[in-house]
């Protein structure tokens, strides 16, 4: 199954390890360095021009080059989308209010 994180970005959900809410997560000191330091190492994509409402961090196995060698590569997603929408298309929240 895939999720669609807007733009014309769609991931597999194996891949997803986690979503969260950009303005909440923003709040806290350690949050925003974290994504401060993401951004400097080049693993954010920003899906829009759109202000992010959500983060959505994944990793995918990428075949090397080298035999016996697994590399994993870390994308964190800056989506227009909420997390809660995010959340719900992913399965993670089945029953909501």
């Amino acid at each position: 199954m895939f999720l669609h994180l807007g733009g014309e970005v769609v991931v597999h959900i194996d891949e997803i390890i986690a979503i969260f809410d950009i303005h909440s997560t923003s709040k806290s000191k350690i949050s925003r360095s974290f994504l401060d330091t993401c951004m400097d190492e080049g693993f954010v994509v920003e899906i829009s021009k759109e202000e992010p409402r959500a983060f959505v961090i994944t990793e995918k196995v990428v075949k090397s080059k080298k035999p016996n060698k697994t590399i994993i590569k870390t994308v964190i997603y800056y989506s227009p989308i909420s997390a809660h929408t995010l959340q719900k298309r992913a399965g993670y929240i089945d029953d909501i209010d």
